[in-house]
């Protein structure tokens, strides 16, 4: 089970809240057709297919992020490849739905 827990993202619940409050932003994976039906207020959209190419838009490497999509499926892998790049506070947040009453 751990390692399923680490392929999807899932492990310890982490308080979002507080990762906000320390200026985390919400990074949306899903597609810019369901990015536009619906989001966080404030979140970043940058498909799962175009993350590897978009890490300049992150400020640094520590910096809180918290990735979500519709299910939590794209945003686990998000948060697998932002890892495997030396992210290291990267959370993820499931469903965009979950995280909507964050929004900045």
């Amino acid at each position: 089970m751990g390692l399923l827990q680490r392929i999807f993202g899932l492990g310890p619940k982490v308080d979002i809240g507080e990762l906000i409050a320390q200026g985390a932003i919400i990074v949306d994976v899903r597609s810019k057709g369901e990015y536009a039906g619906g989001h966080v207020q404030g979140s970043l959209n940058i498909p799962l297919d175009q993350l590897d190419y978009n890490l300049k838009k992150f400020k640094s490497k520590e910096q809180p992020i918290i990735t979500c999509c519709a299910s939590g499926m794209r945003s686990g892998s998000a948060k697998g490849l932002l890892k495997s790049k030396g992210y290291t506070n990267v959370h993820n947040g499931g469903s965009w739905h979950n995280l909507s009453h964050y929004g900045k």
